[in-house]
């Protein structure tokens, strides 16, 4: 029943080509599984990104200068 939803979606798409929606229906399933599967993976990429960006930005803004060096490694003196 979760897969539900991209299968009817996929068989809709595909038949309006004149298709049986076998096909569209495994591939919405196959789809609705990987956005499952991958929105908190790029969920927790993005958050982690804003922090290291706002953490980065506040450095720069108290210590005035950038935290980081050219080549990407923070700067440990």
């Amino acid at each position: 029943m979760a897969n539900l939803f991209g299968a009817l979606i996929g068989a809709a798409i595909d038949r309006r080509d004149g298709d049986s929606g076998i096909k569209g229906a495994i591939i919405g399933t196959v789809a609705e599984g990987t956005i499952k599967v991958l929105a908190p993976i790029v969920a927790t990429y993005a958050l982690g990104w804003a922090v290291q960006y706002g953490v980065r930005k506040a450095w720069h803004a108290v210590a005035g200068e950038d935290p980081v060096d050219e080549d990407g490694r923070l700067r440990t003196t």
